[in-house]
């Protein structure tokens, strides 16, 4: 009840047991908890419940036993689901064991419907369909196109270049740079499609030198270090082309730049678990302790150095694996249909 929440205007708050929602747009954005969204919801429908026992007697009864319900589920004396959803991507609930995985917090993301996109005013992408270049022109021509800096809005320049890695495949690499604040970022995207195989990729490091290690991690590929407990799930840090250490480096700025360790959701605990995961990260690092990096990337996509290449390598295991239904629905593939929909598209128009 105490994990902090960010619910912003246009989330949707809902507890299915007791088939109870705050629609989007009823409550402004807040920072809370899960107990101050319940009180919260309290103290609204108690609001009116003078006027409802004067005209509506009946009505009012039973939305003083809901309110005892909700009032019930502070003092958790059976368990309960609080889901939040939002279309803008942009609340959150506290993961108390971070930088552990918390087993009871699961995060979904989905590709808004075009209703949503219209209620958070997103206008539909316009389709402009131009002639492509060829593959020889692109992989020699740096294309640059104007942009804002994420940071400070000033007007920007982004880089893209087609990149072809030794022994994988070709990446497009993304590269912007304010001139106004110095802010710089960089974004990797590949270059191909979704691979018929999940690949998952296990190092083991053993030296410093492992740190050098090319490292292409994707959107969809997950992060796990066993020895320190630790998984980074598909979206954090986007898509990076770094190495090992710099990958590590993001990692540790990522978890010691968490918003609820800082301020009034800041406690002490929760500042020792973050200071020594990073302590723990840093010695990985600087190769005093030995410890296995692990990607999983459902869709195939990303790499990570073999500096034996192209013999093999005794610390680095690649593996293929058929993805699950869950994987192939998080892909948006089980609905993606490639062969026979001439028919079916000319079937629905009859």
């Amino acid at each position: 009840m105490n994990r902090q929440v960010v619910k912003t205007d246009c989330a949707t708050a809902r507890i299915p047991e007791l088939d109870f929602e705050i629609p989007a747009f009823t409550q402004k954005g807040v920072l809370t908890t899960i107990e101050g969204i319940i009180d919260r919801a309290v103290a609204g429908l108690e609001q009116d419940q003078p006027v409802r026992r004067a005209t509506d007697e009946e009505v009012a009864r039973k939305i003083d036993e809901f309110i005892g319900k909700l009032k019930q589920l502070k003092e958790v004396h059976s368990s309960f689901t609080f889901i939040v959803d939002d279309p803008s991507g942009n609340s959150f609930v506290e993961n108390p064991r971070a930088p552990q995985k918390d087993e009871a917090l699961v995060v979904a993301h989905y590709k808004r419907t075009p209703q949503q996109a219209a209620v958070l005013g997103l206008a539909a992408e316009e389709a402009n369909e131009t002639p492509a270049d060829s593959a020889e022109d692109l992989r020699s021509e740096v294309l640059q196109f104007n942009t804002n800096c994420p940071e400070c809005n000033a007007p920007a320049n982004t880089n893209m270049k087609l990149v072809q890695i030794p022994h994988f495949k070709e990446v497009i690499i993304m590269a912007t740079n304010c001139d106004s604040c110095g802010h710089r970022t960089n974004e990797v995207k590949s270059g191909g499609a979704i691979e018929p195989q999940g690949t998952r990729i296990t190092l083991r490091i053993t030296d410093p030198s492992d740190m050098t290690r090319d490292v292409l991690k994707s959107e969809t590929c997950s992060v796990e270090i066993p020895e320190l407990e630790f998984e980074l799930g598909m979206g954090a840090l986007g898509g990076k082309f770094t190495t090992l250490e710099g990958l590590l480096k993001d990692i540790k700025d990522l978890v010691e730049r968490n918003p609820f360790s800082l301020g009034d959701s800041s406690t002490p605990s929760k500042m020792e678990k973050l200071q020594e995961f990073g302590r723990k990260l840093l010695e990985i690092i600087e190769g005093k302790t030995k410890a296995h990096f692990v990607m999983d990337d459902p869709a195939g996509n990303s790499y990570l150095q073999n500096v034996y290449a192209p013999e093999d390598d005794p610390e680095l295991t690649v593996e293929r694996y058929e993805r699950t239904f869950e994987q192939n629905e998080e892909l948006g593939l089980n609905d993606m249909k490639t062969e026979g929909y001439e028919a079916a598209a000319a079937a629905s128009e009859r």
